[in-house]
């Protein structure tokens, strides 16, 4: 009699998990409109219905791998002000400044991004968590902002311009081949800052 194969059957978690990771690499690769439950699970390496069984369908599957994607900007964030140490400037030009460098600055990131961009205008859903993400990244700035200037009465848009700037050359730098470095972007980062707050 034949050795019986085992198999290890993964967690729950780890499905739902390596779905939402396979969206993400879906959505680079192929767009929103090449994102389907065929192509999820194909990339997952699981059988196509077993995406209805974790998610109601390709749109749930696509907002919780825009979640995902923005906790792990937001976490990419944080660790870049913590090693900036005490010092509000520093800390402040660490977060502005992150997004020039891994794990953030990733061509495949950046597809990702593209396709949740391309999706707010049409999807609620998308929509909701764009508003929800910026804000989030907004307020850490703002945050950020106020422990360097507590004097200033608007921090708003001073935010809002940041944003601006970031995604733009994030954009750049992303796309491949850009006309500066990412040590130049961070010079701008930094002459922006201090033309918006003086």
């Amino acid at each position: 009699m034949g050795k019986q194969q085992s198999y290890t059957r993964e967690h729950p978690d780890e499905r739902r998990q390596s779905l939402v990771e396979a969206t993400a690499r879906c959505l680079a690769a192929q767009g929103a409109g090449g994102t389907s439950v065929r192509s999820i699970c194909a990339a997952a390496g699981v059988s196509p219905g077993l995406l209805r069984h974790y998610f109601s369908g390709v749109g749930e599957a696509i907002a919780e791998a825009y979640r995902w994607t923005g906790n792990r900007v937001a976490l990419a964030l944080e660790e870049a002000v913590a090693e900036a140490g005490t010092d509000p400037r520093a800390r402040l030009l660490a977060y502005l400044s992150a997004s020039f460098r891994a794990p953030i600055a990733d061509p495949e990131l950046l597809a990702t991004w593209l396709a949740f961009w391309s999706m707010t205008p049409t999807d609620p859903a998308i929509a909701r968590l764009h508003k929800e993400i910026y804000g989030e990244f907004r307020s850490g700035m703002d945050d950020l902002i106020r422990a360097l200037r507590p004097d200033l009465a608007d921090t708003r848009l001073p935010a809002v311009a940041l944003t601006a700037l970031i995604d733009g050359l994030w954009l750049e730098l992303s796309l491949g081949k850009p006309p500066f470095t990412p040590v130049e972007a961070e010079g701008l980062v930094e002459k922006w800052l201090d033309c918006l707050l003086a």
